[in-house]
C-alpha cells in the first residue's frame, strides 16, 4: 500500500538477497531510511522480549528521530511492558484506522513536501 502511495519501502523479507548477511543488510537499510515503522504485533512483543534480531532492529530504530509505532491486534498497553520507549511514541492502531488509512498518514508523512 505505501509503495502505491509512491513510498520507497524497505523490508527485510523481500530485500535481502539469500545468502546474505542479514544483520549486515538490515544495518544498511536502516542507515539509508529515513522513518521508522515498526508493526507491533503479538509476535513481535514476544520476539523483542527474546532479545533476537527484532531486539536489535528496535534498538537501532529507537535511535532514530522519527519513528512510528502501528499497533496491530495488541494494545499500546501491552507495547508499553515489553517497551515504554517506543509505547510514549506516537503512532497508529489498526483497530481505530484501516490500513488504507494508515497507508496514506504514513505517506503524507514522507512526502518530500513534509520533510
Amino acid at each position: 500500500m505505501l509503495e502505491s502511495k509512491g513510498v520507497s519501502v524497505w523490508f527485510s523479507e523481500k530485500d535481502v538477497a539469500l545468502g546474505s548477511s542479514l544483520l549486515r543488510e538490515i544495518d544498511k537499510g536502516l542507515a539509508k531510511s529515513r522513518v521508522g515503522i515498526v508493526l507491533v504485533t503479538p509476535n513481535f512483543l514476544r520476539r523483542v522480549q527474546n532479545e533476537g534480531i527484532a531486539e536489535k532492529e528496535l534498538s537501532a530504530l529507537l535511535a532514530r528521530d522519527l519513528l512510528v509505532p502501528i499497533v496491530h491486534n495488541t494494545t499500546y498497553e501491552a507495547l508499553r511492558e515489553v517497551s515504554p520507549l517506543l509505547g510514549s511514541r506516537s503512532g497508529l492502531s489498526t483497530k481505530e484506522n484501516t490500513m488504507s488509512d494508515i497507508a496514506a498518514k504514513l505517506g503524507e508523512l514522507v512526502s518530500p513536501e513534509v520533510c
